[in-house]
């Protein structure tokens, strides 16, 4: 008798870990594939836009400090823009699982076409 309750307490106990466990695996929302708040969604193409560009900015101003036709001090000013657009960019992402809606995205593509400019202004200004 006592044998019979003990097996069916563990296998009440085995049923409830395997509810909990399952109800725990469907809590995350389908559709952030995976990304939480802050993280980014390599598999978003907004967010991977924006950070491509980004990075194609970063690479012409250290091309153009290298070369000499951007100062450290032109350098700094860019630098700052640009972080100012990854902390909204980073901002922005939290407030929606890793994602940029596409109003986020038009502002900061919008940001970058503004430093983007810059940077080409600073690299032919004859310095």
């Amino acid at each position: 008798m006592i044998n019979k309750i003990t097996k069916s307490l563990l296998v009440l106990a085995v049923g409830g870990l395997m509810f909990v466990g399952a109800a725990a695996a469907q809590t995350q929302n389908s559709n952030t594939s995976g990304a939480g708040p802050g993280q980014v969604d390599p598999g978003h193409p907004r967010v991977n836009e924006v950070n491509a560009r980004e990075q194609n900015q970063q690479d012409r101003i250290a091309n153009g400090v290298q070369n000499g036709t951007m100062t450290p001090g032109q350098a700094s000013r860019v630098e700052n823009k640009e972080q100012h657009i990854d902390n909204q960019e980073k901002a922005d992402m939290a407030a929606n699982n890793g994602h940029l809606t596409k109003g986020e995205q038009k502002q900061l593509n919008k940001e970058q076409n503004r430093t983007s400019k810059r940077i080409y202004k600073d690299k032919h200004d004859g310095k």
